[in-house]
C-alpha cells in the first residue's frame, strides 16, 4: 500500500473502523486520490427527515430506494445533528466537521456584536451590532426563482442560473466589517474552512444544490471552495401556482421545487455542469438538499391532504406522499450512477440538517413569540428608566434564541427570569386555545452558561446571550399557518438519519453508536482519501471519522 492509504487506514483505524473483516478497498482513481476507497461522495440531506421516519418507511417499503440504500451500506440509529438544529448550522456541520460554536454559524438569521449594520458607510462614527441574515433577503430579487439573474423563460429555463449565486446577492444586505468598512460575504463570515475546500486544493470538482444564494457560505472562507453551486431561491413567487405563493407554501410547488435540483445533479453525476451544457466531469464532493418533506410536516394541509403526522411518529396522508416523493428521487440518482457505471466507485452518504418538530400532534402547543420578546423588552425598560429595548435581535422557532444589547450576565438572568415567569394561552394543532406555562421553555442557558453550552468563551461575538430549549411540542409562531417547526433540542429535532453506502462501507450494517453529523465531513475526505485534519473545525472539535464497520450491530 501507498503512503496515502496507510494514512486513510490509520485514520479509520483510529476511530474502530478496520474492526471486523472489512476494510476499506482501494480502487481505481485519479492522481490525487490514490488509496481512495471512493473516486465520488455523493451528499444528500433531507431537511426535516428523522430517523424515526426512516426506519418506519424502510421496514413498510423494504423494496425502496432508501431500503436498499439503508442495506446497502452503515446505517447509524443514533445520529444527531446541531443544536439549535436549524438549516445553516445543520449544514456548515456537515460539511466542515464543527457546530456552531467553532463555524460561528448559529441560525439561518442571527446576530453579531463586532459587525456593523447593513448598509454602513460612516464606519468610525457606527456602533457594531448587526443582524446577519441568511435568507433569502440576501437575493438581488427574493421574488424571483433565479435570485435577480433575469433569466427568461422561467420556471423551466432555472437549469441555466449561474454556478457563482455569490454574484446575486445584494451587497447593500449584508453586514459590514469595521476594519474594512465592506461588506461581510456569506463565505466570509464562516470562521473555518470546508470539505469543498480540501478537495479543491487537492485538484478535485465540488458541486452542490440549495435553497437560497446565502449557501455561498458552503464555499468557505477561500470564497471558491465550490466550483458549481446551484441555488434557485426557493422562498421566490411559485410560477404556476396562486399569486402569493412561494415554493414552500404549496407542497405540490415543493416538490417541482426539489426537482429541479434532483435535475441538476443527475446532469453532474453525466459529467457536465448543473445545467447539462459544459462538460467538467463528474464532481468528487457534491449534492443536494430536499425540502419537500419538511413542507409537509410543517403545513396543516396542502393539495387536499392533511399535513404533519396522523399519531405520534405516524406520517400522515402529505408526509407518506412526500417520503414516496423523495424515495423516488433518491432512487433516480442511484440509478443514474448505476447506468454511468460509477455505483462501484461513488459512497452516497443520507443525512438531514434537522428534524422537525412535534410529531406527536397532540403535544403542538404554538406560541406566539411577539408578545414575549416585546414583554421583555418593556419590563427591561421599566426597571431601568432611559433605556432601550434589551433585545437586539432574536429567532424563534421551537427553540428561543436571543441577542442582547446588555451583555451582561445581570442582563441575561433578568431575561431568564421573566421568560420563566410567563403563563398564557396559545393554540393546539386544532387552532383551540391551550395553555402554556415558562413562556414555553424547558431549560433556559443565559449569559456564562450559554456561552458555555455552546463551547466558546463569555462574550463571544456571536454565539447568543440566552438560548432556551422549548417544552416538547412547543413552537413560537404567530397565528395556525404552521404545525412543526425545528431549530430547538427535542429528539424530533435532532435525531437525524445518517446512512454511509456504496463504496468503502461494509452492507447491511445497523450501528447503534453515538455518534454526529459533524463527523460526515471527516469521513468523506478520508473516502477520497483526503486528510481530515485539513478541516479547522476537525483539528478544534477532534472529531472523528464515522465508524464503517462490518459484522453484526454495534451498540
Amino acid at each position: 500500500m501507498n503512503r496515502r492509504f496507510l494514512r486513510l487506514a490509520a485514520t479509520f483505524g483510529a476511530v474502530g473502523a478496520l474492526a471486523g473483516t472489512t476494510v476499506l478497498q482501494a480502487g481505481a482513481a485519479p492522481a490525487k486520490q490514490h488509496g481512495a476507497a471512493a473516486r465520488h461522495v455523493l451528499l444528500i440531506s433531507v431537511d426535516g427527515l428523522r430517523q424515526a421516519d426512516l426506519a418506519r418507511y424502510t421496514a413498510q417499503h423494504p423494496q425502496s430506494a432508501l431500503a436498499r440504500l439503508a442495506r446497502g451500506g452503515v446505517q447509524y440509529t443514533h445520529a444527531a445533528t446541531t443544536t439549535p438544529s436549524d438549516s445553516f448550522p445543520g449544514m456548515t456541520a456537515q460539511v466542515t466537521g464543527g457546530g456552531p460554536g467553532t463555524t460561528g454559524v448559529y441560525y439561518d438569521d442571527s446576530y453579531d456584536h463586532t459587525l456593523l449594520p447593513a448598509g454602513t458607510t460612516d464606519c468610525a462614527h457606527t456602533k457594531p451590532g448587526a443582524e446577519v441574515d441568511l435568507t433569502e433577503d440576501l437575493d438581488k430579487d427574493k421574488s424571483a426563482l433565479d435570485a435577480g439573474q433575469g433569466l427568461t423563460g422561467l420556471p423551466g429555463s432555472i437549469l441555466k442560473m449561474t454556478g457563482r449565486p455569490g454574484t446575486l446577492i445584494n451587497p447593500a444586505a449584508l453586514p459590514v466589517d469595521p476594519k474594512t468598512c465592506k461588506p461581510v460575504t456569506p463565505h466570509a463570515y464562516l470562521r473555518v474552512n470546508t470539505v469543498f475546500d480540501v478537495a479543491r486544493k487537492a485538484g478535485l470538482r465540488t458541486a452542490w444544490s440549495d435553497k437560497h444564494a446565502a449557501y455561498d457560505i458552503l464555499n468557505g472562507p477561500s470564497g471558491d471552495g465550490i466550483q458549481d453551486l446551484f441555488t434557485p431561491e426557493i422562498n421566490s413567487d411559485a410560477i404556476g401556482f396562486p399569486k402569493g405563493t412561494d415554493w414552500t407554501k404549496d407542497n405540490r410547488a415543493t416538490e417541482q421545487y426539489d426537482h429541479y435540483k434532483v435535475q441538476a445533479v443527475r446532469n453532474e453525476i453525466d459529467g457536465y455542469d448543473h445545467s447539462g451544457t459544459h462538460r467538467t466531469g463528474t464532481p468528487a464532493v457534491f449534492g443536494l438538499n430536499f425540502q419537500s418533506v419538511s413542507t409537509a410536516q410543517k403545513l396543516p394541509s396542502s393539495d387536499g391532504l392533511k399535513g404533519g403526522y396522523a399519531a405520534k411518529d405516524v406520517p400522515g396522508p402529505l408526509v407518506a406522499k412526500n417520503l414516496d416523493f423523495v424515495d423516488t428521487e433518491i432512487g433516480s440518482l442511484v440509478a443514474e450512477l448505476k447506468a454511468r457505471h460509477l455505483d462501484g466507485s461513488t459512497t452516497v452518504i443520507l443525512s438531514a440538517k434537522h428534524g422537525q418538530s412535534p410529531a406527536d400532534p397532540t403535544a403542538l402547543t404554538r406560541v406566539d413569540d411577539g408578545p414575549l420578546v416585546d414583554g421583555l423588552n418593556a419590563a427591561w425598560k421599566k426597571a431601568h428608566p432611559g433605556a432601550g429595548d434589551l433585545v437586539a435581535h432574536s429567532a424563534d422557532d421551537d427553540a428561543l434564541l436571543l441577542w442582547l444589547g446588555d451583555r451582561s450576565q445581570a442582563a441575561a438572568e433578568f431575561a431568564k427570569t421573566y421568560l420563566l415567569a410567563q403563563h398564557g394561552t396559545g393554540t393546539d394543532i386544532d387552532a383551540k386555545p391551550k395553555a402554556f406555562t415558562r413562556g414555553g421553555l424547558a431549560t433556559v442557558y443565559a449569559g456564562a452558561a450559554a456561552a458555555r453550552h455552546f463551547g466558546v468563551r463569555p462574550g463571544d461575538s456571536r454565539v447568543p446571550d440566552v438560548f432556551g430549549v422549548a417544552q416538547y411540542g412547543v413552537v413560537y409562531t404567530g397565528g395556525t399557518k404552521k404545525i412543526a417547526e425545528h431549530g430547538g433540542a427535542a429528539p424530533d429535532d435532532v435525531n437525524v438519519p445518517l446512512v454511509v453506502s456504496g463504496a468503502g462501507a461494509p452492507a447491511g450494517v445497523r450501528d447503534a453508536a453515538h455518534v454526529h453529523t459533524t463527523q460526515i465531513a471527516p469521513t468523506i475526505l478520508a473516502l477520497l482519501g483526503l486528510d481530515p485534519r485539513d478541516l479547522a473545525a476537525v483539528r478544534q472539535e477532534h472529531t472523528r471519522v464515522l465508524p464503517l464497520r462490518s459484522g453484526a450491530t454495534h451498540r
